[in-house]
């Protein structure tokens, strides 16, 4: 129920069909070929971005999944890409299985040659093996048949042995095969589970390989086996980083994607979410309640209650609480953002701290300089963006408008409340704010009645009356 294709939805930061080839690729295959039939614009659009080597193969009809390996076999014959005898076997896997691993088909290809197998099939044994195709074998545990569960009979359906729908071919055996599969089933498709039967009637061998791990073979069809493969894809990231010396105050909070990249003594506190590539330094301390996405934080840096995509935060670097990196925010080495404040397409430099309620955006701030609170960086006039200029050591007063273009120089102050428009010298005071003028009496004239004047009515004859005394 969607309008983007199944294997584009994602799970950790990866498309359904991406997991699945980045765990073929820990075979190195000589070619990765992806069969695409129902929304195949999409996914081949995003396949050329996250995956080019890969080749595509179109099924038309979805007449089965025999009807696709036979299909994909003739297209990649057409292209001069068919498989010789003894270059290895064929997989042939499913694209929305996010958990499985390399490792389980290394052990697959491994099983498959060390039997010298025309089909090896990938299996899994479970409490419940209601939905799923049984894998039927003999005395000797060579596997006979496969049964899909619409065409079993109750024996059958006692076996709790399954089909994951992945499997090694021998590529001569395969091609043989494919052209004599039938439609003669419950679907009227073309299974290539049937391509394990005409093995066995050729009297060639079959192996079952159970996977060690059922999980690994769960597949997505809806939103609730999405959130439960992103729940059990989760807790397996997380675990390989606990034990790679990340700190995880509650793991049951924290959300990693699968390309995020930490070193050892990183502090993860609880909601802590890392999108993307980020990538954190040791020692940093992220959260609680923050949000990276894309980006990169340096050693020793903490981040805490903070949102922040596509921005760097140099080492020893301070952010939060409730700051907002926006991309292209760069903060240096010991730089501090502190509450409140925003930051976007800017560069705040070594040991220069923006650190209240203040906006900054399109600037370069230099060293050693600081931001007064609830400065602006007005860098918007209507049309186009502009730049302001920040020099080393630089004083920023409080509840400053920088209006770019701007370049205030080295050692300048701004005065608090001012609106700088015209560039500071190196070293001056930039005064740009009016005359101050006291009306005196004004409230009692023009706001009489209200507790204002009334107050204000109150000090003045007390002070009327100590200088009586006086």
């Amino acid at each position: 129920k969607s309008t983007k294709p199944k294997v584009l939805h994602e799970v950790a930061g990866r498309a359904l069909v991406e997991h699945v080839i980045t765990a073929s690729r820990d075979l190195d295959p000589e070619h990765l070929v992806v069969v695409v039939g129902h929304g195949r614009e999409q996914v081949t659009e995003r396949l050329s971005v996250t995956a080019p080597d890969v080749v595509t193969t179109v099924q038309h009809e979805q007449n089965g999944t025999g009807h696709a390996v036979r299909v994909t076999m003739e297209q990649l014959a057409e292209r001069g890409i068919s498989p010789e005898a003894g270059s290895g076997p064929v997989l042939v896997l499913t694209g929305d299985t996010p958990l499985l691993t390399g490792d389980t088909l290394v052990s697959l290809t491994d099983t498959h040659g060390a039997t010298d197998s025309a089909v090896t099939v990938l299996t899994a044994l479970l409490d419940d093996p209601a939905g799923y195709g049984r894998v039927v074998r003999d005395a000797s545990g060579d596997v006979v048949g496969i049964v899909e569960h619409r065409d079993a009979d109750e024996r059958i359906l006692e076996i709790n042995e399954i089909n994951s729908g992945m499997y090694a071919f021998d590529a001569e055996v395969l091609g043989a095969a494919l052209g004599r599969l039938t439609t003669d089933n419950a679907q009227g498709e073309e299974y290539l589970t049937d391509v394990v039967g005409i093995a066995n009637a050729d009297g060639l061998r079959v192996s079952g390989v159970p996977a060690q791990d059922s999980d690994e073979l769960l597949g997505v069809n809806d939103r609730s086996q999405l959130a439960t493969a992103a729940g059990i894809l989760g807790r397996r990231i997380n675990l390989t980083w606990m034990r790679a010396g990340v700190t995880m105050v509650d793991p049951a909070t924290v959300y990693i994607d699968a390309d995020v990249e930490l070193a050892p003594d990183v502090t993860l506190e609880p909601g802590v979410i890392l999108r993307g590539a980020t990538t954190v330094a040791a020692g940093a301390v992220i959260g609680p309640d923050t949000t990276l996405v894309d980006c990169e934080v340096g050693a020793d840096a903490t981040v805490r209650r903070s949102d922040a995509t596509l921005a760097v935060i140099g080492p020893k670097a301070q952010v939060g609480p409730f700051s907002f990196l926006r991309p292209g925010a760069t903060l240096g080495k010991n730089a501090k953002q502190g509450a409140f404040v925003e930051i976007k397409n800017s560069v705040v430099g070594d040991g220069s701290k923006v650190p209240h309620l203040s906006y900054v955006g399109d600037a370069t701030i230099g060293t050693g300089s600081n931001v007064g609170a609830a400065t602006v960086f007005v860098n918007y006039d209507g049309v186009a963006k502009h730049r302001a200029t920040v020099g080393d050591n630089v004083r920023i007063g409080s509840d400053s408008m920088i209006v770019a273009p701007v370049q205030i120089g080295d050692g300048a102050y701004t005065a608090a409340g001012s609106v700088i428009t015209e560039d500071v010298p190196p070293g001056a005071l930039a005064v740009a704010r009016a005359k101050q003028h006291n009306a005196e009496g004004w409230v009692e004239r023009k706001r009489s009645g209200t507790d204002s004047a009334e107050s204000a009515r109150a000090a003045r004859e007390r002070s009327e009356g100590d200088e009586r005394a006086e």
